[in-house]
């Protein structure tokens, strides 16, 4: 009957696990302030070669090939990436020069050089209705705003 409430899987078993748990936790946090046990821990620490290529030399030979294939991997992608930034460079270069007569323009109209014509100067906005009721707001916010005023000094 023991061995079926262990092997259950129940409330003992959690309960066991728990105290288990904090166990190991009260005994973790006793070893970490013993300075004996601080101190082994640092020196091994130092004596550990501290370059990764010396580390990489102690693994088995399988991960080693792992590391080598996505190190190639790797490569392959910063190639894909380089020809992406080629690409996007060459579209910047070539929208640059679809910019700079706008830009001219621009810089003339803000300096006063040049005044823009009537056709330049018309603004037609996609959202006419969007601006119509902006304006309608702004205009009601007002009308609010001033029969407040008219009513204080009513009072």
């Amino acid at each position: 009957m023991a061995e079926n409430s262990l092997s259950d899987g129940g409330p003992a078993d959690s309960v066991e696990a728990a105290k288990n748990a904090s166990n190991t936790e009260k005994l973790t946090d006793q070893v970490m302030q013993n300075p004996q046990v601080l101190a082994a821990l640092q020196e091994r620490l130092d004596n550990v070669s501290h370059t990764p290529s010396s580390y990489i030399e102690t693994l088995p030979k399988a991960v080693k090939r792992r590391i080598n294939a996505l190190k190639q991997l790797q490569v392959r992608c910063a190639h894909i990436e380089a020809k992406f930034y080629e690409e996007v460079h060459d579209l910047e270069r070539k929208y640059a020069a679809l910019y700079q007569p706008l830009f001219d323009k621009r810089r003339e109209f803000i300096t006063g050089d040049v005044e823009p014509t009537d056709a330049e100067s018309a603004w037609h906005s996609e959202n006419e209705e969007d601006d119509k009721l902006a304006g309608d707001m702004k205009n009601k916010v007002v009308i609010a705003e001033k029969e407040a005023a008219a009513l204080l000094q009513l009072l």
